[in-house]
């Protein structure tokens, strides 16, 4: 993980970002906006580059993170919350379970303890909060995982907050550690001397556990309809809580057969890639690039690797199996959070003795025979932006051994650059924010007019100015397929309106087949959605692609189908700014 610390001094700033705390907390008053993001006391920006590459700003105030914006939408801090409690919809649930949260897990169903009113009226992706019965104050910040109607008509089971953020996390620990602040849940106050007495331990638990298939519907119907009393409802909630976290594995007696055949596949992809697709010169290799570019590659055709099907259930665990008790592996945490394989034993008898299955054609049709005459779900591609080190900062990566021409991911670009940075004490002592310009990095990253006159750079500005003197790239991975690395950026779908005739408008969507779409297949589902007549169109100059075009202005609906059906990134879609305005044809 990687972060640097700006500070907003400038006017304008301040102004966006009110507008756009504003613009996603409608209920905040003006003074309470001017409370939470003053004019003239010191207001820092920190940008956190998570261990899955995910990048989050936060917004800092006297060392709180009052919001943090992850995906261009902003989400409040517990500390912020405290102060504004009412905030967001919230969803109560026992005490018991916020150990589980801070654990890193999702709030569920059975676990929410539902008021007098009802629960709170949300929408699917809604930003809400969660509380304890016997405190309003907020312990996490999530998006609910689906609307309160779906909840209800779903019985209450299954997954109500998709939880982001909690008390007692890493972003809760980036402020002051401050507890949560005592707000008396007058509703709460019954239930909680209710089960004040009760304590979680085996004995109760089996218990419970043998009468469960009795009260399982009745325990159900509680937790839905009314709030729960007693210990008896509140341990019932817990269980029910942990019951739902752990879903993936409650069958698991039953089928330990698929779980022994998904081990011995995960072994035979990893025996694979370390024989065929893993070099020397690779390591040390991120986890995650080694399952996503080598594993996923090795799998048989007809054959889906799915971790969560094995006895493994993580990728990390399966990696401390494949170190500890077959010795082919040394797995270490080179940077916070981020482990990669570090070492390969290539002696290693398994891996000398293991034998790559070729697969011929005739595999693959029996596979394809073997799968039925439905068509497989459409899964987009990984597109992955990567970067080629050129000939003049080849000096600047010389210590990590990347020589010219060498692929790297931005995540390893900048963990590159800061450890050059450390090694060579570059950081100002005075200001931490910038980077003394050495040798190097002048001839590496200055232009000849500023040789002169930049003695040291920001943190981003250093990171951009290496980025954008190396190769862009990138790498698409379709599920079950081999990556593809290509030259330049990956050119995304267009989607247009053009006239045709007298006032006569039609869609066009381009470049489908990039992201493996079927042309004919996507506009077969747009004629369903918006009943009007779709056909292809050659395009000019190419004899194998097409353009699908379709009757009016239909950018909503492909907006719609590409995003939500498809799945395809907002990022990866040009076009979508020119759908109609409400209320226009």
């Amino acid at each position: 993980m990687w972060c640097g610390d700006l500070l907003i001094d400038l006017p304008e700033c301040r102004r966006k970002l009110k507008a756009d705390v504003s613009a996603a907390f409608p209920s905040l008053t003006a003074d309470e906006l001017c409370e939470l993001i003053p004019n003239k006391e010191e207001l820092n920006v920190v940008k956190i580059y998570a261990h899955k590459g995910d990048a989050v700003t936060l917004y800092v105030l006297h060392k709180n993170p009052l919001f943090f914006e992850l995906e261009k939408r902003l989400y409040p801090t517990v500390y912020v919350l405290w102060r504004h409690p009412a905030l967001l919809p919230t969803f109560r649930t026992w005490p018991p379970v916020l150990e589980k949260l801070i654990g890193g897990a999702d709030l569920m169903l059975p676990g929410v303890v539902a008021p007098s009113g009802g629960l709170p009226n949300v929408k699917r992706g809604d930003c809400c909060s969660v509380t304890l019965v016997n405190n309003r104050a907020p312990v996490a910040v999530g998006n609910a995982a689906s609307s309160s109607e779906e909840m209800l008509s779903a019985g209450m089971k299954g997954r109500g907050v998709c939880v982001l953020h909690a008390y007692m996390d890493h972003l809760w620990a980036f402020g002051d550690k401050s507890g949560p602040p005592s707000f008396p849940d007058a509703e709460g106050e019954g239930q909680e001397a209710n089960g004040e007495d009760y304590e979680v331990d085996d004995t109760q638990e089996e218990a419970e556990r043998c009468e469960e298939e009795e009260e399982e519907q009745l325990s159900s119907e509680k937790v839905k309809d009314q709030p729960c009393c007693g210990s008896e409802a509140l341990s019932l909630a817990v269980q029910e809580e942990q019951r739902a976290d752990e879903e993936e594995e409650a069958d698991q007696e039953d089928q330990k057969m698929p779980q022994e055949t998904m081990d011995a596949l995960l072994l035979q992809c990893f025996l694979h890639a370390l024989k065929r697709k893993v070099k020397k010169s690779e390591l040390p290799l991120l986890t995650s690039t080694f399952l996503r570019n080598h594993m996923f590659s090795c799998c048989p055709s007809g054959k889906q690797l799915d971790i969560k099907k094995s006895s493994y259930k993580k990728l990390s665990k399966f990696l401390q199996a494949m170190q500890k008790q077959h010795n082919l592996i040394r797995v270490k945490e080179l940077t916070k959070g981020v482990e990669s394989i570090v070492e390969v034993d290539w002696n290693n008898k398994e891996l000398r003795y293991f034998k790559v299955v070729e697969e011929t054609n005739g595999d693959a049709a029996a596979a394809a025979q073997d799968g039925g005459e439905a068509e497989p779900p459409y899964h987009p591609p990984e597109i992955t932006t990567l970067y080629s080190v050129s000939a003049r900062l080849e000096p600047l990566f010389l210590d990590a051994n990347k020589r010219k021409g060498t692929i790297l991911q931005p995540a390893e670009v900048r963990h590159i650059v800061t450890e050059y940075v450390k090694k060579n004490e570059l950081v100002d002592e005075n200001n931490k924010n910038y980077v003394t310009v050495d040798p190097t990095l002048c001839d590496c990253l200055l232009e000849k007019s500023e040789y002169q006159e930049v003695q040291s750079l920001k943190w981003d500005d250093l990171f951009g100015r290496a980025l954008g003197k190396m190769a862009e790239c990138y790498e698409v991975v379709f599920p079950g397929h081999a990556p593809v690395r290509k030259k330049g950026h990956m050119e995304p779908i267009d989607v247009s309106v053009a006239s045709r005739g007298s006032n006569k408008k039609v869609t066009l969507i381009k470049n489908l087949d990039a992201y493996g779409l079927d042309p004919a297949a996507v506009g077969a589902a747009l004629q369903r959605r918006v009943q009007a007549s779709s056909v292809l169109q050659p395009v000019p100059g190419s004899k194998d692609k097409v353009v699908v075009q379709i009757q009016g202005n239909q950018i909503h609906q492909v907006g719609r189908l590409l995003t939500d059906y498809y799945q395809i990134p907002r990022k990866y879609i040009q076009g979508l700014d020119k759908a109609p305005k409400s209320g226009k044809k």
